[in-house]
Order: structure tokens, then C-alpha cells, then sequence
């Protein structure tokens, strides 16, 4: 029985050094690469080596799949396709930092959609949890603008007048990441208990790479022609933030509570800020580290908090 929660944990922690890394793939290839193509190699590269696995194992089942499962499993590739797409943008408009606290907000909106999609009752520690994440997300969106001083708390130049577009539009592209991301989430509670793991994130990541494929080439971009460096951090991604990372949090989903494996989300923005300052020498700012705890203290009260009540009755 200890096994049986132990293992799960451990494969959480791995999923988050795994994903933590992303960001920081990502920036060094998007100086050969545009970021359409990274995010379309990235699931082309998870896709080539999962199919092999998927076939041997799973031989018989893989084209018995039903037409409800199918169409589910082509939503969350659709959800999944859009999410990378926007948040690897996201990364050549606003910091490292910005970026991956807005994105992994996640588990907020999937707390707040559940009522409507999944029929799931929202308590007090949601909506709290969702105003000091707006409060959050807020000051991490006007961090480039403002900073903080002892005198007056929060000191802004004239934001009419110099407000970042390209900061604000990162953002906001990231917060588009969040939510498709929830919506990927929320599929996945429908379909992966019901599915193998291989079976599941194969079929996932077949149908968004083909997305992603269609969205590239429907931009007038090739996967062909960029350097061997951008092509190593492309290839690196899909290995190990998308292929490992994602497909531990994928596994832990059968095995934990969706709310406890979404918690667990709180620590990439930290492990990839860490890599962040190490690796690209980007510091974040006071109002970053402000709005970041506020968004993260959010997290926890719509996930720990809410689970732990529902436990209880």
C-alpha cells in the first residue's frame, strides 16, 4: 500500500525536474527556430519514439478504439496542440518567468470550469483562490512597468504611455496556454482511467503533432534548414520535458487524485526560474516574486485545500 502512493509521488517529482527544463530548451532554440516549429518538433519527436512502444504493446487495442474515445482523444490533442503553440510563443515576448507563472495557473481554470464541463461544485477556497491569482497575474503583467519602493509600495510610470505590447501580449498568450492546458486536463480525467498509459499519451501527442503540423505549414513554415543547435534543443524537448514530463504527470493521473497531480504543478515555475537564473542569467523582479507567490498561494487553496475537504466528506 506504501508502494502503491510512494511510487506516484516520486514519478511527481521527476515529472517536475523534467518539465522545469522546458523554458530554457526552449529560449536557446528559438534563436535558430520559430517557435511554431519547436512546439511541432517537440510532439513529432515524442510521437516518433512512443509509436514503436505503442504498436508492440498494444497491437490489438490500438484500432479498437471507439468512435466516443476517438473524439475525445483528438479534443485533448487539439487542446494540447493549441497550448504549446501559444505558450512557446509566449517566450519570445515576455520573461522566462512571467511566462511560466501565467501558464501554470492551470489548475486554477481547471477548478473553474469543472461545474460546467465535469458537473464538479466549486467551494469558498476556489473563488478565493481565484481572486488573489488575478491579483497575482496582475502584478506579474504590469512587472516590466512598475517596481516596487519602500515609499510609496507599488511606484508605475504612466502606463498609457509605456506600457510593453510585446509583454502584455506574451502574457496574455500564455494565460491562452493556461487554459487550453485546463481543457487538456480535463479530458484526460474522462479518457486515461479508462485507457493505458502508452495507448493514451500515444494517440494524444499523434493527434496534436498532426495539428501542429497543419498550423506550421498553414503559416508558410518548414521544419527544414535551421541550425544543428536548434535542432538539438528541439529534439531535447520532446525527450525529456514533453516524452518524460508529461507522460509522468499523464501516469499519475491513474494512480492520484487529478487535483493532487495539478498541485503539483506549483513547483515548475520554480524549478524553471531557478534554471532560468543559473542558465540565462534572467533575475526576476519584486513584483514577479509578488505575483508569482500570490499565484501559487492561489493554486494551493483550489487544489491541497479543495481535495482535502472532499476527502473529508
Amino acid at each position: 500500500m506504501i508502494k502503491e502512493k510512494t511510487y506516484p509521488l516520486i514519478g511527481l517529482f521527476l515529472g517536475i525536474l523534467a518539465v522545469s527544463t522546458a523554458s530554457i530548451f526552449i529560449r536557446f532554440a528559438q534563436s535558430g527556430a520559430p517557435s511554431l516549429v519547436i512546439a511541432t518538433i517537440r510532439l513529432l519527436t515524442a510521437v516518433i519514439v512512443i509509436s514503436p512502444i505503442a504498436f508492440f504493446q498494444f497491437r490489438n487495442q490500438i484500432f479498437e478504439i471507439s468512435k466516443r474515445e476517438l473524439s475525445l482523444l483528438l479534443l485533448s490533442g487539439l487542446f494540447l496542440a493549441i497550448h504549446f503553440a501559444a505558450w512557446i510563443t509566449s517566450l519570445e515576448y515576455t520573461s522566462i518567468a512571467s511566462s511560466v507563472v501565467i501558464v501554470t495557473t492551470t489548475p486554477l481554470w481547471v477548478a473553474l470550469f469543472s461545474p460546467i464541463f465535469l458537473k464538479e461544485k466549486n467551494n469558498s477556497s476556489i473563488w478565493i483562490g481565484l481572486i488573489l491569482a488575478i491579483i497575482g497575474s496582475s502584478l506579474v503583467a504590469i512587472s516590466n512597468q512598475c517596481s516596487f519602493s519602500s515609499e510609496t509600495i507599488i511606484q508605475c510610470e504612466d502606463l498609457r504611455l509605456t506600457v510593453d505590447k510585446n509583454s502584455v501580449f506574451g502574457n496574455f498568450l500564455a494565460l491562452i496556454g493556461a487554459w487550453m492546458a485546463a481543457g487538456y486536463m480535463m479530458v484526460g480525467r474522462k479518457v486515461r482511467s479508462r485507457m493505458p498509459l502508452i495507448l493514451y499519451i500515444f494517440y494524444v501527442y499523434l493527434f496534436s503533432a498532426i495539428i501542429l503540423l497543419i498550423i506550421t505549414y498553414g503559416s508558410g513554415l518548414n521544419l527544414i534548414g535551421y541550425s544543428k543547435n536548434s535542432y538539438f534543443w528541439m529534439f531535447l524537448l520532446g525527450l525529456v520535458p514533453q516524452l518524460l514530463g508529461h507522460s509522468i504527470f499523464n501516469w499519475a493521473l491513474g494512480h492520484l487524485p487529478a487535483a493532487f497531480v495539478s498541485i503539483a504543478l506549483i513547483g515548475e515555475p520554480v524549478g524553471t526560474i531557478l534554471l532560468a537564473f543559473l542558465f540565462l542569467k534572467e533575475i526576476p523582479s519584486v513584483l514577479e516574486f509578488l505575483g508569482g507567490f500570490l499565484i501559487i498561494t492561489g493554486i494551493f487553496l483550489v487544489t491541497f485545500l479543495n481535495q482535502k475537504r472532499a476527502d473529508q466528506n
